[in-house]
């Protein structure tokens, strides 16, 4: 019976998997829809860069009822005049999101302006029309380093692009952001602008890091209109070592804590308090049952 219940969910799983972009899109649901299709871009620590696209269809009354068109093959080129480079096909999950990460050595062309132009395609279906994203982005290297100086711990960062010529370009005005990895989301620490392609500020103390110590620095320039999302990180000795003191939690220590008595008797007379009240309602019953007998005898 417990084989046939899981074939059972396994196939309605993927019958509800097949009922992607065509289900979706009857004529019907779409005049009640608008579609919203994204590109964005984030370049990692290692170089790579990873491409994102958001596939949604929002309702034109009620934009609380948001439906991801799920399984749609995404193309993504590297464009610039004539010249169009595929970089990889993906496609949108359960979310409506379709991610291609580039890897570090590849090369892109680049528009007169130095541009970086990236485009996401959606060739369409019977149902869905084409859809097509474009973004522009310039190539910037972020350049991290953690030194102590003068027994100071000292974040350091050099931020710029590269010419036709490989001619460094310091940043100017740019918004970057410092901070250290949390339970849910990054902990930001620092935050500030680049002037002259430069930027630092003493680490904080009081950084708790893993077991040895050790804790990510991640620079981050998010949402710029010229570059995009932009991250690099190192890791550094400069967290401190939060040890747990584990012997004080041992339930077989020789001494428990006060309050584990205090609950501890409490619940236990809670339960004796319940047994006795319900063996005195059992002889009252009992009494009461004796007494109404004898009545009817009577």
């Amino acid at each position: 019976m417990g084989t046939k219940i899981i074939q059972f969910l396994v196939i309605t799983l993927a019958i509800g998997l097949l009922m992607n972009i065509k289900s979706f899109a009857q004529e019907n649901d779409l005049k009640n829809y608008k579609v919203r299709f994204s590109l964005n871009n984030i370049k990692q620590p290692d170089n790579s860069r990873i491409l994102e696209t958001s596939f949604i269809a929002t309702n034109k009354k009620d934009r609380k009822d948001r439906v991801p068109v799920f399984d749609a093959a995404i193309n993504f080129f590297n464009v610039a005049d004539d010249k169009e480079i595929l970089l990889g096909t993906a496609k949108t999950d359960k979310e409506g999101t379709a991610q291609l990460t580039v890897p570090a050595n590849q090369k892109y062309i680049t528009d007169s302006e130095g541009y970086i132009n990236l485009k996401a395609v959606f060739d369409g279906t019977d149902g869905l029309d084409y859809e097509e994203a474009e973004l522009a982005v310039r190539d910037v290297i972020l350049e991290l380093n953690l030194e102590e100086i003068d027994s100071v711990k000292t974040v350091l960062l050099n931020a710029y692009t590269l010419d036709s010529l490989n001619t460094k370009i310091p940043l100017e005005e740019t918004e970057i952001k410092f901070s250290i990895p949390g339970f849910i989301s990054n902990r930001p620490i620092q935050q500030g602008t680049i002037e002259n392609g430069e930027f630092q500020f003493e680490f904080p103390e009081n950084i708790f890091g893993d077991i040895n110590g050790n804790v990510d620095v991640i620079a981050s320039i998010l949402d710029n209109d010229e570059f995009g999302n932009v991250i690099q990180k190192k890791n550094i000795h400069w967290g401190i070592n939060k040890k747990i003191e584990t012997e004080s939690y041992k339930l077989w220590s020789k001494v428990a804590p006060i309050w584990m008595y205090v609950v501890l008797s409490i619940l236990l007379l809670g339960v004796w308090a319940n047994y006795a009240y319900s063996i005195i309602n059992l002889f009252k019953i009992k009494k009461e049952g004796a007494e109404l007998n004898a009545k009817i005898k009577k």
